[in-house]
């Protein structure tokens, strides 16, 4: 045979490839940073490891295996050694990019894996082409850590696609704004005010908690946390926790929620408890210049004015009780309508008078006869022994001094 013949035949046996064309071959060795294909040409095809994959720690022993199937794009077809260079990561980002625009044209929902999480925004991948999601994009809400999501699958659309600028942006926080738009008109239409509903604190501040009931957020005021009072929420309540509320009002779109139960309001049995006449004990929740709250119980307050404090002159409240202090006083009237409970100290403190130093027994025994006209009257058979007990007592205190 020839030598033009042999040359023939060779070349009948091995097809002619050009830069550029997509070809096919086996695996027919693998190191960690390349790998062989025998491509049925007159030389074997070279994928590196940075023309397999963008991530430069991959192990390419650990992805594939002599005797596997791979489609590549040949990038030159002869490198100076005789070997043609092939690339498979481009490849799949063409044909990414293919999966990319047709998403992008028929507005289609992808998922797909984030690979990197950026200042800016998050990486993903969808079949070997990257679609970047910036940070304002990522949540309906402003995440100031977005490492969370960093290894997993995210749904999102591709808003813009322009791959010779390299620019293909996916969007994931329009997807979660028609899904809760669809989630509060569920929710409207289901809850009514005076219903009991549970829901998760989403956000806690000074003057109330935010609920997410699934679809809309309800505010729980401060005020309504509770039927006694509630000084920080923030101590009350934790963000993630479930608490069941009720639907006090539906404005619009707000809704207005309370922990304040009807059936467990205090004042339903309060005029049993603290009727007019009764002594009770309470806990002085705060003060002003004209008296002091006494609470007697969550939810219930009363008033006890300066004048009830003591029979001695009382300027402020302050002067003689601190807030947290517990004490003791008589109820002297119940409005249980207008929730106004009115207490006294004074009533439950001994009337005994008092006499300055100059007194005589003369003015004490006057002093003495003008309480017991104000006391209760005294049988007349005790009046000689009650009067001879004061005259004793008064000839004490005279002696003493």
């Amino acid at each position: 045979m020839s030598e033009d013949n042999f040359e023939q035949m060779l070349n009948e046996t091995f097809k002619t490839i050009h830069t550029g064309e997509v070809v096919e071959g086996e695996v027919i060795d693998v190191k960690p940073d390349q790998i062989i294909l025998n491509i049925h040409s007159k030389s074997d095809g070279i994928i590196t490891k940075s023309e397999y994959s963008n991530d430069s720690s991959i192990d390419l022993t650990e992805v594939v295996s002599v005797g596997d199937t791979m489609e590549a794009k040949v990038m030159k077809v002869n490198d100076g050694e005789g070997q043609t260079l092939l690339t498979y990561k481009r490849l799949a980002a063409e044909k990414g990019n293919k999966r990319l625009e047709e998403a992008f044209n028929n507005h289609e929902v992808l998922i797909a894996p984030v690979v990197q999480v950026l200042s800016g925004g998050l990486s993903v991948v969808v079949d070997g082409a990257r679609v970047f999601i910036p940070a304002s994009l990522v949540s309906d809400t402003y995440e100031k850590n977005l490492e969370k999501y960093n290894g997993q699958e995210i749904e999102f659309v591709v808003t813009e696609f322009n791959p010779r600028r390299r620019r293909i942006i996916g969007d994931r926080k329009q997807l979660l704004v028609e899904r809760k738009k669809e989630l509060q008109k569920e929710l409207f239409e289901r809850i009514h005010v005076g219903d009991t509903v549970t829901g998760t604190v989403k956000n806690v501040t000074d003057f109330g908690a935010f609920i997410d009931l699934g679809g809309a957020d309800g505010l729980l005021h401060i005020s309504e946390m509770s039927w006694g009072h509630v000084e920080n929420p923030k101590k009350v309540f934790k963000v993630g926790e479930d608490v069941t509320v009720l639907i006090k009002n539906i404005n619009g779109e707000k809704i207005a929620l309370s922990m304040k139960f009807p059936g467990q309001n205090p004042w339903l049995n309060a005029g049993d408890k603290y009727a007019a006449g009764s002594v009770v004990t309470g806990r002085v929740a705060r003060m002003t210049d004209f008296g002091a709250f006494v609470e007697l119980e969550p939810g219930v307050d009363a008033l006890l004015h300066v004048s009830q404090i003591s029979h001695d002159h009382v300027d402020k409240p302050s002067d003689v009780l601190k807030v947290g202090q517990e004490i003791e006083a008589k109820v002297v009237d119940f409005n249980g309508q207008d929730h106004k409970i009115s207490l006294s100290m004074k009533a439950l403190e001994s009337a005994a008078p008092k006499y300055d130093d100059m007194a005589t027994i003369g003015d004490m025994m006057q002093v003495e006869g003008d309480a017991a006209e104000e006391a209760e009257p005294v049988e007349e058979a005790a009046a000689p022994e009650a009067v001879e007990a004061v005259e004793a007592e008064a000839a004490e205190t005279v002696d003493a001094e």
